[in-house]
């Protein structure tokens, strides 16, 4: 897991690493992980128990949107013997096996109101009872949670407990979708394409700059997930060692599919194709800088001379992001 830490070329991924193993993973508080499905969460989780005074014991992960509200309960909280048809003997549950270590609720979201409240009586009182018993159990567990929902939303709904809410927040985490950490994609790709060609028994395969260019101008809806299902189908079904531009998808190469903000049109040269993609990129970067020259170049790794260059070039008015000042002096 420690690996994990370095597995990003963004800023603020770096930055949400450090904070994350070296104060919250060693605080016993609860943590609550926001992002898109596909983010990270889980794996973010894993690291926070890696780094945690509890990693040599138990982590305990459960997908609260995978069973039904009868069958989580068993699962979460462990059922007696005969609590109901098919239960022949006892058996312990998540809380249980997970004492003295970390559970991991994903999904936390889709809890049912029973089970809610459950919860709610574990983060509280640190015991409970198993489904059709009456013994009280005791644990010591760090709770960990997750969700791709505004938990807010779904109290204001009446769905969610606030008070579970306010127990499970603590600390929050909240992990950007890749369309926001653009310079991780060619790097998880790369870590992609060597993972699934040792799995596939085959000769290491690369992609072309231009691939990566595509990449990196998709919107990526499923995220790290997504992208991690794409290199594993491109290894298996492209025969070549190189992985170019046609060897991707149509809901890559589509427009129509592509990031509103940084699109491409699939025009007929390599040279447009790039052109635009500077030139969505540096409009991207101004509106992000308020048309400020000086910072865009900056965040680009350019020359300030260089900017100023393109953005002439490209017939870009830094005075629309700005408001009303045009200076591509700043």
């Amino acid at each position: 897991m420690a690996s994990d830490v370095i597995d990003t070329a963004n800023q603020r991924m770096r930055e949400l690493y450090r904070i994350s193993t070296e104060r919250i993973a060693r605080a016993a508080s609860s943590v609550l992980i926001f992002g898109e499905s596909g983010t990270g969460k889980e794996r973010m989780a894993g690291l926070l128990h890696a780094h945690s005074q509890r990693s040599r014991n138990p982590f305990i992960k459960v997908n609260c949107a995978a069973l039904p509200e009868g069958i989580l309960e068993s699962e979460l909280f462990g059922h007696e013997k005969g609590a109901f048809t098919g239960a022949i003997a006892r058996r312990q549950g998540c809380f249980e096996r997970a004492h003295t270590g970390t559970i991991f609720l994903d999904e936390v979201a889709d809890l049912s109101p029973l089970v809610q409240a459950k919860l709610l009586r574990v983060i509280q009182e640190r015991e409970f009872e198993r489904v059709g018993g009456s013994a009280t159990i005791k644990v010591d567990v760090r709770i960990i949670a997750a969700t791709n929902k505004f938990l807010e939303d779904e109290v204001r709904g009446g769905k969610f407990r606030e008070d579970l809410y306010f127990r499970l927040n603590v600390i929050s985490i909240e992990i950007p979708p890749l369309r926001e950490r653009k310079e991780d994609i060619p790097l998880l790709a790369e870590k992609f394409l060597e993972k699934f060609c040792i799995e596939n028994q085959r000769k290491r395969q690369y992609l072309t700059s231009d691939t990566e260019d595509y990449l990196q101008c998709y919107h990526w809806p499923g995220n790290i997930r997504e992208l991690e299902n794409l290199i594993e189908r491109l290894t298996v079904l492209v025969p070549a060692d190189t992985i170019t531009i046609e060897d991707l998808p149509r809901e890559i190469t589509n427009p129509e599919q592509s990031s509103p903000n940084i699109g491409i049109n699939h025009p007929p040269t390599l040279k447009a194709a790039r052109e635009q993609l500077e030139r969505g990129m540096i409009e991207q970067t101004l509106a992000r800088c308020r048309g400020n020259v000086t910072a865009s170049s900056a965040i680009l790794g350019i020359a300030r001379k260089n900017l100023q260059h393109k953005i002439r070039q490209y017939g870009i008015e830094p005075a629309q992001y700005r408001g009303q000042r045009a200076d591509t002096e700043a």
